[in-house]
């Protein structure tokens, strides 16, 4: 490691009144390594990134990049001075090539001044060699799953001059080997002298990649430690501020109760399924239980969410609410029985990031009310403070612009939007994909008190142990149908695993 950082960020301020997101953090990032910076949701981990790559301008403190003091105009700005930032959620063209979206802003091959296309193609297909990814580059980017998509992005930032890569939760969509694929590229990124700053709230992952690390929190400066000094529990103890044994319980489901002889389902599917999208299958869900969905990447999980709640229509089989046969067609219907949904996209079929705090928690509630009858203010007003409150959301202005907030508040804002309109089954499609460990403890520690309460809860993760922790049966799945409901007592992670891999159970393994 040389003695002269790449990056050298001191006192660096950012507010936006009455909140001060950063508050005199320094930070350094040299070349050849990867820093981690880690922090929970609202730490001002995304902040710090924005405030480097003038997105935000700060109100006091000095960049200096190379040795040299800037103050860039935007991620344009910065990327012409060698600095690249590729976001949670991907940020690219759809409608373009594997090849237009790699090349998109770089020195772009031409002929006669004409863009030359065939010499871009090749162009982009080096790039994604050394990237591990052996797609067609003139194939169209919206014809690839979120993952492919996620990497695509990944090898575009690399393009051209690169000495500073920063992700900032890059693998919140990839499965194991595409995560292993993208530490190599990583890896060799580092050894020919890319500084990277990785963020990430696996922390198997920040031990597995990273040299060194910085924790914020609560928009200070914690500390900066070789990763090699510092063990997971005191991490976690510098990031929340309280001891790693505080969450070992937090979230666990309580035990299964015995269903009373005839007790209705709540839910319950019967050969439902769709064509090209997931086989037909058979799902029930009791009040008060949680029903998680274990599987690899596009496995089916979303699909069969989709199909419960109405985002898709089901060409094939039926539904039952209580009893009672229902068409659920779109997801306004489900809402009208009581079924709320919660989609993995949350930027593109979530949040509405350009209004207020207030203003997406209560837009189901107005949308099912009607736009003609708005809600009375004073229920408003108590409705936002309760689940600002009881979700821990930060920070606590109902005023605040939803696009200022973190990840992971974002998402909480999300689930207070279903929760108050008081659902009967809440379906959770990875509630808690990209955020910090105490917000994940919050959220489960929530699902395991909303079917303590009576609610029915269907839950995704591709966190197998996650959805061990929290649910009651399990529904495991495999290139798009069901091949088994367990029950989670009884079950190990490993023959979890076990299922998925083998795509078949056996007579009595189900529950």
């Amino acid at each position: 490691m040389t003695t002269q950082p790449v990056v050298e960020l001191t006192g660096i301020t950012v507010e936006f009144p009455p909140v001060t997101a950063l508050a005199g953090v320094d930070f350094r990032l040299y070349p050849g390594e990867i820093h981690a910076l880690m922090g929970e949701n609202g730490a001002g981990k995304s902040t710090l990134i924005k405030a480097l790559t003038g997105v935000y301008q700060t109100s006091s403190g000095t960049i200096a990049v190379d040795g040299t003091e800037r103050r860039f105009t935007g991620p344009g700005d910065a990327r012409a001075h060698g600095i690249s930032t590729v976001y949670q959620e991907v940020n690219l063209c759809g409608n373009l090539t594997v090849a237009e979206n790699i090349m998109l802003g770089a020195a772009e091959p031409r002929l006669l001044g004409a863009l030359h296309w065939r010499s871009m193609r090749r162009q982009a297909a080096r790039h994604l060699e050394r990237m591990g990814l052996d797609i067609d580059p003139g194939s169209s980017l919206d014809s690839h799953s979120l993952a492919v998509q996620q990497l695509v992005a990944i090898c575009r930032a690399t393009v051209g001059d690169c000495k500073v890569l920063i992700l900032d939760e890059p693998t919140s969509s990839l499965d194991a080997d595409e995560v292993e694929s993208l530490f190599a590229v990583m890896r060799r990124l580092r050894d020919d002298g890319v500084a990277i700053l990785f963020v990430s709230h696996f922390l198997d992952q920040i031990y597995a990649v990273s040299d060194r690390m910085t924790v914020l929190r609560n928009g200070g400066l914690v500390g900066e430690w070789a990763t090699s000094d510092l063990p997971a529990g005191e991490l976690v103890k510098h990031m929340i501020g309280r001891s790693a044994q505080v969450l070992e319980s937090v979230g666990r489901k309580q035990g299964a109760t015995a269903r009373p002889a005839g007790t209705v389902p709540r839910l319950q599917a019967v050969g439902l399924g769709r064509k090209g999208s997931i086989q037909p299958y058979d799902l029930d869900v009791y009040p008060g239980e949680v029903v998680g969905l274990a599987g690899l990447l596009g496995s089916g999980r979303t699909e069969l969410a989709r199909l419960l709640t109405g985002a898709d229509r089901a060409d094939s089989g039926s539904t039952r609410i209580e009893g009672v046969p229902r068409r659920l067609h779109t997801p306004r219907a489900a809402m009208a029985r009581g079924i709320a949904y919660t989609s993995e996209d949350r930027k593109g079929e979530g949040i509405v990031d350009g209004l207020t705090v207030r203003e997406n928690i209560v837009l189901a509630m107005q949308a099912e009310r009607g736009w003609v009858r708005p809600l009375p203010r004073r229920q408003v007003d108590e409705i936002v403070a309760k689940y600002i409150e009881q979700l821990g959301i930060r920070p606590a202005n109902p005023e605040a612009l939803l696009r200022n907030l973190s990840g992971g508040n974002q998402q909480k804002v999300l689930l207070a939007r279903w929760l108050a309109t008081a659902p009967r089954l809440l379906v959770l499609d990875e509630p808690t994909r990209g955020i910090d460990v105490g917000a994940k403890a919050e959220i489960q520690k929530l699902v395991a008190e909303l079917a303590g309460e009576g609610m029915s809860v269907v839950f995704i993760s591709a966190e197998l142990e996650e959805v061990l922790r929290l649910s009651h049966r399990i529904a495991v799945l495999r290139d798009r149908r069901v091949v088994a409901t367990v029950d989670a007592e009884e079950t190990t992670t490993d023959q979890v695993v076990e299922l998925i891999a083998r795509g078949n159970v056996a007579e009595g393994d189900a529950a």
